[in-house]
């Protein structure tokens, strides 16, 4: 999950830390620069060295092909591919010099900029970019995020082992500076989804030579961006330096370090100490350090819910993830442990992303994130007698997972367990999970009933687009369906097949007015068939070295690429 940026619908949006999201960086030396945005010039730091915490544990994978966190830091440092992002969320060339799309929109052809190079001075050309796609599609490589890549031609029958390649089909060289990429339908939000690591060259000599084991071997010339691997330990972290072979101009950072810590709490107080650079400020501390020399917040396109697996009893009934989600008082619970700057919230497209609907409802039309806590118990009660219970007490206990490393988390969790036993006599067993095992179990629950039956997650914006939040999700055979919205013999899976047709349509509809209602409408009735409960939209806050220049939180969630070459110490 990924990833975060800004749109003017934000801008309404109050700021603080909410969503799970790692922001990494590090400090470097040399002469003096322009500060990013301003026109006097400033003496940079004799070392340039930044140090960022990689709170929790080791990252999921760098490779870019099976990560879940594919925007932002350290993937977008190290690998690029033919397009990338910048702080806004616009799409632009990257390694590509330049692009078109045929008049059917099916069609994308790729020029590629000359004398490209790995970071060992292998060159790279548009076969490098052909293997790479075709890599992540490759049912041997068993990405659980290929989907960025699905809408190329043939998509499916590669991913189900039914063709041997897209390499000659839909991924076609037509020269060693020329690719086209052929789309099995026409849609707006291709070259965003292109954006995610999925679209990242990586080089076939490493891969070959490793095998899966190829990440512990970056330094030997795996990447081609801006920066290129040091030093990299499972156990203490990452780092990176400026990579020589890179085209464009070079980063003013001489090392990122990336340093494995615990939690959010502890890592905090370590930036207070001076161990790091920049860490996000925990929740509960942020109004005593909200005036800090170096604090930062920042809306966020993210949000945090309480997904439920519809392959579980009785969360297959309607009136049982209902009564879940209006037995919550959202104000109280959010205003209480996370702060007041966040957003309670129903919703599925957030505030900011085109699409987002201020006329929501909640499920039964509930209008207020305070819940309904008398319709709550109706229902309750109607679903268990629906499921031949007599009582709560008669429904086996479901465990509610959560992220361990994030103890504003745990405490929401708590609260909500608390909340469901008191209105509804509902209880469920809260299981700290390590992050990366949390992601692992939700990509495998997928078309099962476990291991996951309810847990806390985040999602951040991939891309300005509301197909990023709902088709992304909710399609049949999405890589995020893990809840198994409308693979299910649930009363309501009818439904919910006929919401995933409304889904594909409006992925492909050519105007966008349309488009979005389209996409608005699917959510309502999402929302009231309750896959997940949204607890709020998310915000950010860091507390960043004052001597670091450049740096700054994006609702996106991470810095583009060309900002990072431009962030330096001043003395």
């Amino acid at each position: 999950m990924r990833h975060i940026r800004k749109k003017s619908g934000l801008l309404s949006i109050a700021s603080i830390l909410g969503a799970l999201v790692m922001l990494l960086s590090a400090c470097g030396g040399g002469s003096t620069a322009n500060d990013k945005g301003g026109s006097t010039q400033i003496p940079m730091a004799a070392k340039q060295v930044l140090r960022i915490p990689a709170i929790g544990g080791d990252f999921d994978t760098l490779d870019p092909a099976l990560t879940a966190g594919g925007l932002g830091e350290p993937y977008n440092l190290l690998f690029l591919g033919l397009v990338g992002a910048d702080d806004k969320g616009n799409i632009h060339d990257v390694l590509a010099a330049s692009h078109q799309v045929s008049s059917d929109g099916l069609t994308y052809t790729f020029k590629l900029r000359s004398g490209l190079k790995f970071s060992n001075g292998d060159k790279l050309d548009a076969n490098d970019v052909a293997y790479s796609l075709n890599r992540v599609i490759d049912p041997a490589t068993k990405s659980q995020v290929s989907n960025y890549l699905g809408l190329l031609k043939d998509y499916d029958k590669f991913s189900a082992g039914k063709v041997k390649t897209l390499i000659g089909d839909s991924i076609v060289v037509k020269d060693a500076n020329t690719i086209d990429l052929i789309i099995s339908k026409p849609a707006s939000y291709f070259l965003q989804a292109l954006n995610y690591s999925t679209g990242d060259v990586v080089n076939q000599k490493l891969v070959t030579k490793y095998g899966a084991s190829w990440t512990d071997h970056l330094q030997e010339g795996a990447g081609n961006g801006p920066f290129k691997v040091k030093s990299y330990s499972h156990t203490t972290g990452l780092v990176i330096v400026p990579n020589e072979s890179y085209y464009g101009k070079k980063p003013k950072l001489q090392e990122i370090q990336y340093t494995i810590t615990g939690d959010r709490d502890s890592t905090f107080k370590s930036m207070k100490a001076g161990q790091f650079d920049l860490a996000p400020v925990p929740p509960a501390l942020d109004n005593a350090n909200r005036n800090l020399p170096g604090y930062q917040e920042s809306p966020a396109l993210a949000t945090r819910y309480i997904a439920m697996n519809y392959l579980v009893k009785p969360l297959d009934n309607i009136k049982i993830r209902q009564a879940l989600s209006l037995a919550l008082n959202k104000d109280l619970i959010v205003g209480s442990i996370i702060g007041k700057t966040v957003t309670p919230s129903y919703h599925i497209i957030p505030d900011g992303i085109p699409g987002y609907n201020k006329d929501l409802k909640g499920p039964g039309g509930v209008t207020t994130n305070a819940g309904d806590a008398a319709k709550a118990k109706t229902l309750f009660q109607e679903g268990l007698k629906e499921e031949g219970y007599k009582s709560a007490a008669d429904v086996p206990q479901l465990k509610l997972a959560y992220s361990q490393s994030y103890k504003a988390g745990a405490d929401t969790m708590a609260a909500v367990a608390n909340e469901w036993k008191q209105v509804l006599g509902f209880n469920v067993k809260l299981v700290a999970v390590e992050g990366n095992d949390l992601i692992s179990q939700q990509f495998a629950t997928t078309g099962k009933d476990g291991p996951l039956q309810l847990w806390y997650a985040s999602w951040g914006a991939d891309y300005l687009d509301p197909q990023d939040w709902t088709s992304l999700f909710f399609e049949k055979g999405a890589n995020y369906n893990n809840f198994n919205y409308g693979q299910n013999k649930s009363a309501t899976a009818t439904d919910q097949q006929a919401v995933q047709d409304l889904l594909a349509k409006a992925d492909v509809t050519p105007d966008q007015a349309t488009r979005l209602k389209m996409y608005q409408d699917a959510e309502q009735k999402i929302v009231n068939d309750v896959p997940y409960i949204t607890t709020y939209q998310s915000s950010y806050s860091y507390l960043v070295n004052t001597k670091l220049k450049g740096w700054k939180l994006q609702p996106l969630g991470s810095q583009s690429t060309e900002d990072w070459l431009d962030i330096y110490f001043a003395k």
